[in-house]
């Protein structure tokens, strides 16, 4: 359970930059989500779009936190925190933060963006190390990445089958390459009724965690908001799912589909 919170984070840090009249949020959006693995209501993970200033500019501050509950926390504790500062204008991450606590297993560190000098630099906190990256102008970290997507993919320019790709940056391993898998649309029954989603396949590393590399599917609804409703992996022991259960200042009307 030690990848649960990353899973989700990862998920919907896959799924909303250029910052435009059709932005798809606003400051002050709230999204919650109700994680299980197999029988356990294993956690809960929260995003909070806030507003703030970094090197001097107007940046979204998104705050995003997970944490197991009940039974499941009894077996294995996380506390998890991510933020990530980004452009209200352009979208670019400046500032990305990751604290975490799974089980004992602990990161403390921060990712300060450099655009004007294409670099990254990474403070570990904990072991006192730090990190050059080069990095170009598409870099995106693990929660702006969604916010990018969001604003500038819609349905209409997509057909089945086809990928999207992004340079992300949230890590020490470095920049990597990320894709992601256009697979149409589908409704899905959801606390809330009927909801029509697009459905994307995000590309994983096979292996210890994943039974697969395309082992991770994510819905998002299919209205002007594109947030996440359902995200589910089968991982090589056991399977998860995460699902919306709870939002609060959706810039658009939440679209759903009535019998």
């Amino acid at each position: 359970m030690k990848k649960i919170i990353l899973i989700l984070f990862l998920s919907i840090g896959l799924f909303a930059s250029g910052q435009n009249k059709d932005s798809s949020f606003k400051v002050g959006e709230w999204l919650k989500f109700r994680i299980h693995y197999g029988i356990f209501n294993a956690s809960y993970a929260t995003l909070h779009l806030k507003s703030d200033k970094v090197q001097g500019v107007p940046v979204y501050h998104v705050v995003g936190r997970g944490k197991t509950t009940g039974l499941a926390s009894v077996f294995f504790k996380v506390d998890d925190t991510y933020e990530s500062y980004f452009g209200k204008k352009d979208g670019k991450p400046y500032k990305f933060v990751r604290k975490i606590d799974e089980g004992g297993y602990t990161k403390d560190m921060e990712i300060d963006f450099y655009h004007d000098k294409d670099k990254a630099i990474l403070k570990d906190k904990k072991n006192d190390k730090k990190f050059d990256f080069k990095i170009n102008h598409d870099i995106q970290d693990l929660l702006s990445a969604f916010y990018f997507l969001r604003n500038n993919y819609r349905a209409e320019d997509l057909s089945e089958g086809d990928e999207i790709k992004l340079d992300m940056l949230f890590d020490d391993d470095g920049v990597f390459k990320f894709k992601l898998k256009y697979m149409g649309t589908e409704i899905l029954k959801t606390k809330y009724g009927k909801v029509e989603c697009l459905k994307f396949r995000p590309f994983v590393q096979s292996g210890r965690v994943f039974k697969e590399k395309e082992s991770l599917s994510l819905w998002v609804s299919n209205d002007l908001n594109k947030i996440p409703i359902r995200i589910k992996a089968d991982l090589a022991v056991g399977s998860i799912k995460a699902d919306l259960d709870g939002y609060n200042g959706l810039k658009n009307q939440f679209k759903i589909i009535m019998d």
